[in-house]
């Protein structure tokens, strides 16, 4: 018997999601999202339900755009024979779904995921930062706050198109494949006296790297990208500044919601097979 899907919450690539796995003959119940059709009853009974990524976006209250829905009523509706999958899911929601005796997988934490979900946000980034320049990024010097998974492809993908890449990173062993890579490698710790060169700035680190006297060394148009879910930029400072600046968050879900709710299907599907579940 083909496995239901319940969409519950989320934003645009959660709807993008739920149209995919209908396209694909799925029998599909959405709640709680955008522009789709509310079948609550039928989305909290499926066979596999997918919350959002993240889970929550404030303590205990599920990440929806339609209602206040909090984590611990919703669990209470479930069947512990239901599969759960959810993005990002905090150590509070971990523990309200086992007291509810629910099986609760954290699609997030799949390698295969968060490298496609970078991949995406790098590209989401470059978008954003050439929407609001008035400058081509050729030639251009960029600063690459943290080499994480998205720091690494938003540096490769800014070198394709000829910026001049400079990457901060605290591991010697980051500073290293910086390096391999041809890029100018600078210490997280070593960074006053080499900003005033820059002409956009990228964080990719969720604590605190520029703060006000480090951004005041910044020339008066250099455009400051905030991509971490905790800012690494002092942006209210940064305002004062008179420095052009965004915080970018979310961003395969606002600019690219398909080609993330295709990573989150497949995901979805790779899970299930280990699982030894048909589709």
């Amino acid at each position: 018997m083909n496995k239901t899907f319940g969409v519950i919450g989320g934003d645009r690539r959660q709807a993008a999601l739920a149209t995919l796995l209908a396209e694909e003959g799925r029998t599909v119940w959405t709640c709680g999202l955008p522009e789709c059709p509310e079948a609550p009853d039928h989305a909290l009974a499926a066979d596999v339900v997918v919350l959002p990524l993240p889970l929550c976006r404030e303590a205990g209250m599920l990440n929806c755009e339609t209602a206040a829905l909090p984590t611990g009523a919703l669990f209470r509706r479930f069947r512990p024979d239901q599969l759960l999958l959810a993005g990002q899911v905090q150590p509070a929601q971990r523990l309200e779904a086992e007291s509810c005796g629910l099986t609760l997988v954290d699609y997030f934490q799949r390698e295969e995921l968060t490298v496609a979900n970078a991949a995406v946000t790098a590209e989401a980034a470059i978008q954003t930062a050439q929407e609001r320049l008035d400058r081509t990024l050729l030639g251009m010097d960029c600063l690459v706050l943290g080499f994480g998974r998205i720091g690494r492809l938003l540096a490769y993908r800014l070198h394709g198109l000829g910026a001049r890449v400079t990457a901060a990173a605290r591991k010697p062993s980051d500073l290293a494949w910086i390096r391999a890579y041809g890029w100018r490698a600078l210490a997280t710790e070593d960074l006053r006296g080499h900003l005033d060169r820059f002409g956009a700035v990228f964080n990719t680190v969720p604590a605190s790297i520029l703060d006000r006297t480090l951004l005041a060394e910044l020339s008066k148009d250099c455009l400051c990208v905030e991509l971490a879910s905790v800012q690494g930029m002092d942006l209210d400072a940064a305002e004062e500044l008179g420095l052009p600046h965004v915080w970018a968050r979310s961003l395969p879900g606002r600019l690219a919601p398909v080609s993330a709710a295709e990573a989150i299907r497949d995901t979805i599907v790779y899970i299930l097979k280990e699982r030894g579940d048909p589709m």
